[in-house]
């Protein structure tokens, strides 16, 4: 557990989650109020089109510590995570997904890890919880992401994250699809940031269905994928490429 647990937010990006949202937050919330008298449970409502921002301002109407930010239209996972940092106030930010594939109460698992000297803790599934096809798109991502970013953790695809908040204030995020997980873990590496790994459970879709997993989102994913590493590894490694040495004028 961190010596001094000032303060903490949660937040949920959420997306046509009204099966699984209202759970997620009243979870949260019993937790938090075990740790810390200082929290807030935050939900980014990413433009959903069910009932799930009626669900929201209902619990926001019933606690101080619950605020909701509604997206007129879907700005995107990348975009509902940069909400979600930016409306964060307290010392550390944790989140996760609406979906209810993860279980909040076992954010609890990664406090003792969150000690003086570590940025961030990541968590990795024991194991994956989904259809095959899944199971193998998201081992080709995550080796490709360690492979060309040279990422520090297992399991990039794991949205369950434990950070500092002043972590981070020291980087600025641009990516709007899936690929904003690649960047976050990249920029607060190259911030010098220090990551600690704890594992957790994944637990198989209950309702709805994934909203990543439709053709224009991977394209759009797989774009800002290639875009980041183009203009974080690449570019970079060209800026800093060692000019040749010119001749010695002769004498």
């Amino acid at each position: 557990m961190p010596q001094n647990l000032d303060s903490i937010s949660i937040f949920f990006p959420a997306l046509n989650d009204e099966a699984t949202i209202g759970k997620l937050v009243v979870d949260a919330v019993a937790l938090l109020e075990s740790l810390t008298s200082d929290y807030e449970v935050i939900v980014v409502n990413d433009g959903s089109t069910d009932s799930t921002g009626a669900i929201l301002d209902k619990l926001a109407g019933d606690s101080q510590n619950i605020k909701v930010v509604h997206h007129p239209t879907n700005l995107g996972y990348g975009g509902a995570l940069q909400t979600g940092f930016r409306s964060a106030t307290k010392d550390l930010i944790f989140y996760t997904d609406g979906d209810g594939q993860y279980d909040v109460k076992e954010m609890e698992r990664l406090l003792p890890s969150m000690i003086d000297g570590v940025d961030v803790v990541n968590g990795y599934k024991i194991k994956r919880s989904d259809g095959f096809r899944r199971k193998l798109s998201g081992a080709m991502y995550t080796m490709i992401s360690r492979i060309f970013f040279r990422l520090p953790i297992r399991d990039v695809d794991c949205d369950f994250r434990l950070l500092r908040r002043a972590a981070i204030q020291k980087i600025s995020l641009t990516a709007s699809s899936g690929a904003i997980c690649v960047e976050l873990v990249h920029k607060l590496t190259s911030a010098g940031s220090v990551f600690r790994e704890v594992p957790v459970h994944h637990y198989p879709r209950t309702h709805g269905k994934s909203q990543f997993f439709t053709p224009g989102r991977i394209a759009r994913t797989l774009f800002d994928f290639f875009v980041l590493w183009w203009s974080l590894v690449i570019s970079r490694r060209w800026a800093f490429k060692p000019r040749p040495a010119e001749d010695s004028p002769v004498r």
